[in-house]
């Protein structure tokens, strides 16, 4: 195993320790016995601000053996809603960056049918393994996996209508680089969707993504959610305009938070 190799696994022992000691704090909660109700919760908020910082100094992937987490409500961020913030059509081609064992992948993918195409890239090729069984089973042959790094996209320039990563770009270690990447394989008339969570331990705030968005060359056009848990929609330079081709107005859930 290489240093990396065990980087990964003692990240993800940090994050499965929290998440025992929330469950911990809970239940002694529940029990009524508060004093190990505050020792978790304490040890579990000091897992967190460890691994948060962690994140930002040395982001790594989502290790394999963890992909069961993938498959947790995600409330905010379900495909439904991503459906409905990305406007797929039938016919487009999309790119899915990071799209793990394919919680969104399939929703979209189903959404560009009949002549539409999904590609997903991923730098672990066990998810894209379990994506595609997935997507066979439920009957869908216009996804296109591809291993590779979100830093050097192995697709030609504007290639796709659209493009969206979710809770992906604090894994990157150069999230700039990445989204740069992106406005090249996006045709100057596309559309970048990113959602990002703060119970992610590598979560972008909002003016993070907006900062680096400005450097990477997008304009930010739209917003969706909470500061908390939301969705920016991004257009490279300075297009601003919905799939229709009418200027895109904020929804009652795009109107919910401004910043």
């Amino acid at each position: 195993m290489g240093a990396r190799q065990a980087w990964i696994f003692v990240r993800a022992g940090l994050f499965l320790s929290e998440l025992a000691a929330w469950i911990a704090a809970l239940a002694t909660a529940l029990l009524g016995d508060w004093r190990w109700a505050a020792a978790s919760a304490a040890f579990a908020v000091s897992a967190d601000v460890v691994g948060r910082a962690w994140s930002r100094k040395s982001p790594v992937p989502l290790p394999y053996f963890m992909w069961w987490l993938l498959l947790l409500p995600r409330g905010a961020h379900s495909p439904k809603n991503l459906r409905r913030v990305l406007e797929p059509r039938p016919g487009e081609r999309i790119l899915e960056v990071g799209p793990g064992v394919g919680v969104h992948a399939l929703v979209i993918a189903e959404a560009l049918r009949p002549d539409g195409v999904l590609d997903v890239i991923d730098v672990e090729q066990a998810m894209l393994d379990r994506l595609m069984q997935r997507a066979t089973r439920r009957g869908l042959t216009n996804i296109v996996p591809r291993q590779g790094d979100a830093r050097h996209l192995p697709y030609p320039e504007r290639m796709f209508d659209a493009a969206y990563l979710i809770g992906v770009l604090g894994e990157v270690p150069d999230g700039v680089a990445a989204l740069r990447e992106l406005r090249r394989v996006l045709k100057p008339d596309g559309r970048l969707i990113v959602g990002e969570l703060l119970l992610d331990p590598d979560f972008v705030s909002f003016a993070a993504l907006r900062e680096k968005g400005n450097d990477a060359g997008f304009t930010l056009v739209g917003q969706a959610g909470t500061s908390v848990a939301y969705w920016a929609i991004f257009r490279p330079g300075g297009a601003a305009r919905s799939p229709s081709g009418r200027p895109r107005r904020a929804s009652g859930a795009q109107r919910s938070w401004r910043r």
